[in-house]
């Protein structure tokens, strides 16, 4: 159909923005440092604290924090709390905070909670995260390659899997880029355990959308209805596009659903799910897809080349 074809005759314009879009995000990353790392991933402690009575106001609250000798970082949660990120307290720097953000006990405060984390058991969770992220990439490969094994005859089987790949970190270093370029301008965001949680969800719910993808082109290839294997990926693509969407809006709903209606804590884990559920989308219908009908074009052509010699 017009819109399938379009999508793979004009390839080169998709993978145009997606480079773009790609070098924006890596730019984002690199210059608005240093990023706001979770206390989960570089130690410290978070206190959720509510007044029942009214909070007091945010910059009395952070002037009188000052006195505290550790850095501190104040955010408004909920219609009537307050979250204070520090550096990791003593039991004694700890009972000091609650006097500060009681006024000396003359505020009725409710401690809803407080966590700790040590540097060392920061930096073990943050190394642990990547080797999560490291794996399920490695896993992802792994099963495409063997999942796809009987229709390597235009185009490996690991190709696909590879191709998969650069699709999923596509869709790790936009939202990733975006996250950050939002945190350094508009919101208060951290690179936290629930920031990998929404990342690896994202991961999941892309390499889902494009093997179905896949799947199709799988099918259709053994079947051999059409004949070039451009118009067999396009009419795969075709035969997805709608269930692809549906899915994404269905999901997207919940997600916005969560932002907006959720609570607090769990904003920012709704807001990179978003990005990343209509990133992954895209990504699987206008890159993936049409990486396979350029790599299947090119190794073609080699083997032309090859054989006139």
């Amino acid at each position: 159909t017009p819109t399938t074809m379009f999508i793979i005759k004009y390839r080169k314009f998709f993978y145009l923005l997606s480079t773009i879009l790609i070098a924006v995000s890596i730019g984002a990353m690199v210059f608005f440092r240093p990023w706001n790392i979770g206390i989960d991933f570089k130690g410290g402690s978070i206190l959720e604290v509510a007044y029942p009575d009214g909070r007091p106001d945010i910059d009395t609250l952070r002037e009188s924090l000052g006195t505290l000798k550790k850095s501190a970082l104040v955010q408004a949660t909920g219609a009537d709390a307050y979250l204070v990120r520090t550096e990791a307290l003593s039991e004694t720097e700890r009972q000091q905070l609650i006097a500060i953000v009681s006024d000396n006990g003359t505020t009725r405060i409710e401690e809803r909670r407080f966590n700790s984390v040590g540097p060392t058991i920061g930096a073990e969770l943050r190394d642990k995260a990547l080797w999560a992220i490291f794996f399920v990439l490695l896993a992802i490969v792994l099963y495409i390659a063997f999942a796809f094994r009987q229709v390597s005859r235009q185009v490996s089987s690991w190709v696909y899997g590879l191709v998969a790949i650069v699709a999923l970190l596509h869709d790790v270093f936009i939202p990733t880029g975006i996250y950050v370029a939002l945190g350094h301008y508009f919101l208060d965001v951290q690179i936290d355990v629930l920031f990998i949680t929404a990342i690896l969800t994202v991961l999941g719910f892309s390499v889902h959308d494009t093997i179905v993808v896949f799947d199709r082109t799988r099918e259709n290839l053994k079947l051999r209805t059409w004949k070039e294997f451009d118009e067999t990926v396009g009419h795969s693509v075709e035969q997805t596009f709608v269930r692809s969407i549906n899915t994404s809006l269905t999901v997207l709903l919940v997600i916005l659903a969560l932002y907006f209606v959720g609570g607090e804590t769990t904003k920012n884990f709704a807001l990179v799910l978003a990005i990343g559920v209509t990133i992954g989308t895209y990504s699987s219908i206008f890159i993936a897809s049409p990486l396979l009908v350029t790599i299947e074009a090119w190794q073609r052509k080699r083997a032309e080349r090859v054989s006139g010699k």
